[in-house]
């Protein structure tokens, strides 16, 4: 079923506008995933889109998209009032259809890459475990935009490549931790909580799951997490630098533990 655009993001109105012309007839559908469709976009929430096209994208299309993309991004943190952020992932419909793994995108947009783009750089097709876990939690939960429903489009991610990508993902999580220490803690949080539990929750919704589950030093910084994630909070880390890789590492281990290769 469709999502009533009345109630879709602002940026993700304009995105889709932004996706039609520059992809043209070779976009068959645009999907509205993440917070947006998962309880509500919280403060600190980008706005996440997911397209799939027909053909393969040139150079210049890429280009073009970046530029105007540029246009309608709101920059990260987004200050009260302002654009939210935009992350959009493209997908080739062949590229779905061979169920690959890692899955391959054609195509990324996300502020965390606005100083590359601004350089000049142009996003190319890559393969990555991130996208394996976005495929899955897209189909259960994403709104059609336009096109058919995701059921049509995307395929269904087996719960072993789901493992695959969380235990493949991890120790680049763990290691780009530091200047990111609330978002690293949260979807830890969240890969924990999926694989004990078998579903995908918004990061708040895991953290609160995990937290009568730690002792208690680590509690209060996860809660700590959940709270500026919540509230927009402005939340200073640089304090708290050990003591928060100290809560990841404790995580991580919770999540290791759970994942089939750990298992004896």
């Amino acid at each position: 079923m469709k999502k009533d655009m009345s109630q879709t993001p602002v940026e993700a109105s304009q995105a889709l506008l932004v996706v039609q012309r520059c992809l043209g007839n070779s976009l068959l559908a645009a999907y509205l995933h993440g917070s947006a469709v998962r309880g509500g976009l919280r403060p600190n929430s980008d706005v996440d889109l997911l397209a799939v096209v027909e053909q393969p994208m040139t150079h210049a299309v890429r280009k073009r998209l970046v530029a105007e993309l540029m246009g309608v991004s709101g920059r990260y943190p987004a200050p009260p009032d302002s654009p939210r952020p935009l992350e959009l992932i493209i997908f080739q419909r062949a590229d779905l259809a061979a169920l690959a793994y890692p899955a391959r995108s054609e195509f990324v947009y996300g502020e965390w890459l606005r100083d590359a783009f601004e350089a000049g750089e142009v996003p190319e097709p890559a393969s990555d475990p991130e996208f394996t876990l976005l495929l899955a939690q897209a189909r259960n939960e994403a709104m059609a935009l336009i096109g058919p429903d995701t059921t049509e489009l995307l395929p269904i991610i087996p719960y072993s490549d789901i493992c695959h990508a969380i235990g493949d993902a991890l120790p680049t999580l763990l290691e780009a931790m530091e200047g990111d220490e609330r978002n690293v803690l949260l979807t830890l949080a969240r890969m924990w909580r999926t694989l004990a539990q078998g579903d995908f929750v918004p990061k708040d919704v895991a953290a609160a799951w995990a937290l009568p589950r730690l002792p208690a030093e680590a509690a209060i910084l996860l809660a700590r997490a959940r709270e500026g994630y919540l509230n927009r909070k402005s939340d200073d880390w640089a304090a708290l630098r050990q003591e928060a890789r100290q809560v990841a590492d404790r995580l991580g281990e919770r999540v290791a533990a759970l994942l089939p290769s750990q298992k004896s």
